[in-house]
């Protein structure tokens, strides 16, 4: 289908080019797998730029397979905070344990195997096996599926099972034996540096003398992408719980169900809305209290409106309105002084280390700090 001719010329532009223009990232400068690892799953839908901190303090705390096998899920998690999709923190973990247990801590170099792993797809196996053990073994992600869409005029949406297997069919056939692990990453770099999803620097490109989308004025045409349905919205109220006496300064957290979405992580307390609106101040504050009691048996008497923000994920976005309010067992005639249930806390600005926050909470809670502080 794509000429000999075209496909050399590509792989051997583009593996002198990376040779002189790649980034001194943290994680390319060993072959550790596990490291790699740790890189690949952190940069799933997060730039370069906020990933190296993170990959920085992540391995300074957690440097061996057996150190992240063995911690507790809870700093895990916290020091993921910020990064979103916890899932993957969760999914690596798990993936690491088996790795400890299964294969001595050494992460597994047979493609079965490395699959197997908990949260391990066909891109992440590819890249670790490429990278850290030379493997010819295509990885391939949004970057690389958009230079090979332009650089070989491949019309066909992106987001079709069947057109990422001829990706990776075509990527396998363009590493140049011993190359792996350079090519795969060269391949990338040129995706996110040169062949960039908008106005891509084609004088630039090491391979644009044959790239067919240029020749055809279509290189901004492609990838051709079926656009995915945004973020459904959902309005969440939540309530700011400011402690008194021997709590005065702290707030009220809770902790999330075991499963699910932002399984077991902390948070100020928050109703989903089951109106499809707002309503007046007044109207929400008390559907709120009773929201409260119904669901969670604790007595909250929300004061006034704090702020509104929002928590965007994948598929749905919360739209939050956030109130003062104060612990009050008015509601709850049974319990005497302030109770509250087990998996509540009253924690102090100098405790949030401690526990793990989805980044809205903290955010809340740091708008509460300035605003005392003026």
């Amino acid at each position: 289908m794509y000429s000999e001719e075209q496909k050399v010329y590509f792989s051997k532009n583009l593996l002198d080019w990376y040779q002189t223009h790649k980034r001194d990232l943290p994680w390319r400068r060993s072959k550790n797998p596990y490291y790699i690892w740790i890189s690949e799953v952190m940069l799933q839908q997060t730039r370069v730029d906020t990933v190296i901190p993170y990959f920085h303090r992540f391995v300074d705390q957690f440097p061996t397979v057996e150190a992240l096998a063995t911690a507790p899920e809870e700093n895990v998690l916290k020091a993921w905070e910020g990064l979103g999709y916890y899932s993957r923190a969760r999914n690596l973990q798990t993936a690491v344990r088996e790795v400890h247990e299964r294969y001595d801590g050494i992460v597994p170099q047979n493609k079965e195997e490395i699959s197997s792993l908990k949260g391990v797809g066909p891109y992440t196996s590819g890249a670790i096996l490429s990278i850290a053990y030379n493997k010819p073994e295509p990885a391939v992600d949004g970057n690389v599926m958009r230079v090979l869409s332009r650089y070989f005029l491949i019309e066909e949406d992106i987001m079709k099972p069947a057109t990422r297997t001829k990706m990776e069919k075509l990527a396998r056939e363009l590493i140049l034996e011993g190359t792996a692990s350079d090519f795969n990453q060269a391949l990338m770099e040129l995706g996110a540096m040169v062949c960039t999803p908008r106005s891509p620097h084609c004088l630039t490109c090491p391979v644009m003398a044959h790239c067919s989308a240029r020749e055809a004025g279509m290189e901004e045409a492609l990838p051709i992408k079926k656009k995915a349905k945004p973020p459904r919205p959902e309005l969440r109220a939540v309530a700011l719980v400011e402690g008194t006496g021997e709590n005065e300064g702290k707030w009220l957290i809770r902790q999330r169900p075991q499963e699910g979405l932002l399984a077991r992580m902390w948070e100020l307390p928050h109703v989903a809305w089951k109106s499809e609106g707002w309503n007046s101040d007044e109207d929400n504050r008390s559907e709120l209290r009773q929201a409260l009691v119904d669901q969670e048996q604790i007595g909250i008497e929300p004061n006034e409106w704090f702020m509104d923000t929002e928590h965007i994920f994948s598929h749905i976005v919360w739209k939050m309105k956030v109130y003062r309010a104060k612990l009050s067992n008015a509601n709850r005639p049974s319990h005497g002084g302030e109770w509250i249930p087990f998996h509540y806390r009253w924690v102090g600005p100098d405790e949030l280390d401690q526990y793990a926050f989805p980044n809205v909470f903290i955010r809340i809670m740091k708008e509460w700090q300035e605003r005392n502080e003026e």
